[in-house]
């Protein structure tokens, strides 16, 4: 098979033939791989160093546009026609439509499951990566503490809205595991781990959160995908 992408003249594909992904381990990227490692699709990730601005290089943005990982290029799309798409929430939903996995086809579940996931697509990740900024990276040194506050009150309000959605259920949805749970494992995990903020946002007295990120991180899948383009 002949890929004719600019990507590849940076990132060659050695497979050709199986889809591929532009990633590293964080909260954003760990979805992809969490996802492509649960469904068992054939995959063959590249490492997007974003440290060394690999995220601005022309080949990846002509893949995408907004120069964020991941990004996946499916050379057998839709039609049998090749893909490219980026935003992690898009992928997350084309991947379960293309398996039949971890979504729904049933409107009123499908539906909801959605919504949770642009919940986390438009309040977790941007609270939580505000949290991280201000607790551990550069927003640390600043004398002001208020934005940090703001952010820690609205990430642990965040954290009792799922709480609450996860009393009495295993997953985000009930039984059933889906991308929505997916979509929030890396967040979670990266908020009270890399980001150091467990004490900050009082994350031990979300006990369902608690039993349900330990419940997620257990699977074989999860514990894969959290490696992919670690190297």
């Amino acid at each position: 098979m002949i890929v004719n992408h600019p990507i590849f003249t940076r990132w060659p594909a050695r497979y050709p033939d199986r889809l591929q992904l532009f990633s590293l381990p964080t909260p954003n990227g760990v979805k992809v791989g969490i996802m492509l490692e649960e469904t068992g699709l054939a995959y063959e990730p590249h490492r997007i160093d974003i440290t060394a601005n690999e995220h601005r290089d022309p080949a990846f943005v002509a893949l995408n546009p907004n120069g964020k990982i991941p990004a996946i290029y499916d050379p057998d799309g839709p039609s049998g026609r090749p893909l490219a798409l980026f935003e992690s929430g898009a992928i997350l939903i084309y991947l379960a439509d293309k398996t039949g996995q971890f979504l729904s086809t049933e409107p009123n579940t499908r539906y909801e499951t959605l919504q949770w996931l642009m919940w986390q697509m438009g309040g977790v990740g941007p609270m939580f990566g505000q949290v991280g900024f201000f607790n551990k990276f550069a927003g640390k040194a600043y004398e002001d503490k208020r934005p940090l506050n703001r952010y820690a009150a609205e990430s642990a309000r965040l954290l009792d809205v799922l709480d609450e959605r996860l009393r009495g259920r295993d997953w985000v949805m009930g039984a059933d595991y889906s991308i929505a749970d997916i979509s929030l494992l890396g967040w979670v995990r990266n908020l009270i781990g890399f980001y150091e903020a467990r004490e900050l946002v009082g994350f031990d007295r979300f006990l369902h959160v608690k039993a349900w990120l330990e419940r997620g991180l257990a699977r074989p899948a999860v514990q894969r995908g959290l490696l992919v383009a670690a190297v």
